[in-house]
């Protein structure tokens, strides 16, 4: 983690997950002064890495219980902010008080749109064939001046990394968004964070569907109250299996606080 470069402050453990308790406006610095240190060769010797940036929501949580190394991504994390309501209602089942949701979706989206604030370039990786490129399509002509370096869709197999990573290097983009859903996004950056050459990387989920025009997010009066996870399972029931892991891991969280916050058996 390049904490030597990020501004002083202090994770919440949240079921033995390190939550940086920020805004989309805190966050979206922090990744700014990232981005920024790399590129101004700030970094100290042998941190010559990507930066990472997590955006947990429940279900990654609660799979982190039960997965040793995804616990490890998320605490190692440049910066971990809280994307789902379950995250932020587990914050205040453990006593830390309300926090902000700040969803990765939104922290994508205000990079993409404020090109005069982060004039940044980017690289957009996953989704199916084409729709990379449909997203980026629809980002430059909603805002010219965003830098979108390069495009790749997240149909490939192990033989086929080097020569993205050779690409994505390449195309000399700052951040880095892998769209290869959760926690394979994650793992992915992870492994390859010393070969890449890009400031920031950050796993989106389906964002890149999104930006496309493929699925739509939830209205408003959802996001607004927590309720996102609901709308998206009344478009697709077959999300339901997933969707237990939110009331699932609310209940793990009352445990673990009761049973004294136990660190997780190493």
């Amino acid at each position: 983690m390049n904490s030597d470069i990020m501004t002083e402050r202090k994770r919440l453990n949240i079921t033995n997950i390190g939550i940086d308790p920020v805004n989309e406006e805190e966050a979206a610095q922090r990744i700014a002064a990232l981005v920024k240190a790399y590129k101004g060769g700030a970094l100290k010797d042998g941190e010559e890495r990507a930066a990472y940036v997590c955006t947990p929501n429940a279900e990654i949580m609660m799979d982190a219980q039960k997965d040793a190394q995804l616990m490890e991504i998320l605490n190692g994390a440049d910066l971990v902010v809280p994307d789902g309501a379950g995250v932020v209602l587990a914050a205040r089942l453990l006593g830390f008080g309300k926090i902000l949701r700040t969803p990765g979706f939104d922290l994508t989206v205000k990079f993409l749109s404020e090109p005069d604030k982060y004039p940044f370039s980017f690289y957009l990786l996953g989704g199916k064939p084409g729709v990379a490129e449909k997203a980026a399509e629809n980002i430059r002509n909603a805002n010219p001046n965003t830098r979108i370096a390069g495009c790749r869709n997240g149909y490939f197999g192990e033989e086929d990394e080097a020569a993205i990573i050779n690409d994505i290097n390449g195309s000399g983009a700052d951040v880095l968004y892998v769209a290869l859903g959760a926690p394979k996004a994650e793992k992915w950056i992870y492994k390859n964070r010393g070969k890449l050459k890009t400031a920031v990387c950050m796993g989106i989920g389906g964002t890149i569907d999104t930006l496309a025009g493929l699925t739509k997010r939830a209205p408003p009066f959802f996001r607004n109250h927590g309720l996102e996870w609901f709308y998206r399972l009344m478009r697709e029931p077959w999300r339901a299996k997933r969707m237990l892991k939110l009331p699932q891991y609310i209940l793990f969280t009352i445990w673990w606080r009761i049973a004294g916050r136990p660190e997780r058996p190493r």
